[in-house]
């Protein structure tokens, strides 16, 4: 005798069962309820890496004005050699200011990391103490922006003009410098914050995850700071 084919399952039985889809879906609806971390990663960090993609768009934008600007300007453009060039002890350096504040901010990048890794390590006064000196080195980033800012503001440039060359370098400069230097500050403040509260043992429960994502921000300031001193200062 031949087999007999299965009976068709019934539309009502097939009605209560859940599908493959409508479990992940209810599974992603309960974990967002529940505030839990969705693929294995912690909501501060996604989080924060939606913020630096955003963040990454922002810049990109500006940094590709920048260049349409530059090559589409009818007038000589400023020489950056020139223009941020200072003279000491009357040797005159070009760029040396600028040589300084890559170097310090870049430097703030290892003392992130190192602050990071002790944090994981949970040597949490050690940790502290390299997040207060990479908020120190990102202070003396800002002053020393500050100081490049008054001396060209005090020869003339201005968003609306500049006596050097292309009216377009100086709202280009300020603008995209500007914005970052924001960015630098608004880490100083927040590394100083985190810092303090590891010095005090805030997160010995929570764990340290919150340096990492201090870490993820501050790195991200650098490698933007990398492309402004790429585009605006060498070419």
């Amino acid at each position: 005798m031949s087999a007999q084919p299965d009976a068709p399952v019934p539309k009502r039985a097939l009605a209560g069962r859940p599908t493959v889809s409508a479990g992940k879906f209810a599974g992603l609806a309960a974990d967002l309820a529940g505030d839990r971390a969705m693929f294995h990663v912690p909501w501060g960090k996604a989080m924060m890496w939606f913020f630096l993609l955003s963040d990454t768009f922002i810049f990109g934008t500006f940094l590709t004005g920048y260049m349409s600007v530059r090559m589409a300007a009818t007038t000589p453009w400023p020489n950056p050699s020139e223009v941020f060039a200072l003279t000491i002890g009357g040797v005159h350096l070009p760029l040396i200011l600028i040589a300084i504040m890559t170097f310090v901010l870049i430097s703030s990048s290892g003392t992130m990391a190192m602050a990071v890794n002790y944090a994981y390590r949970g040597e949490r006064r050690r940790c502290a103490a390299l997040m207060a000196l990479t908020a120190l080195f990102g202070a003396s980033f800002v002053g020393m922006q500050a100081f490049e800012w008054s001396k060209l503001i005090a020869e003339g440039v201005r968003p609306w003009g500049n006596p050097m060359g292309s009216a377009q370098f100086g709202a280009s400069f300020f603008m995209i410098t500007g914005f970052h230097g924001l960015h630098v500050t608004a880490g100083v403040v927040y590394l100083a914050v985190v810092a303090r509260r590891v010095a005090r043992g805030a997160y010995e429960r929570k764990g340290y995850g919150i340096v990492e994502i201090a870490g993820l921000y501050w790195h991200f300031v650098d490698l933007v700071w990398v492309f402004i001193f790429a585009l605006f200062y060498l070419w």
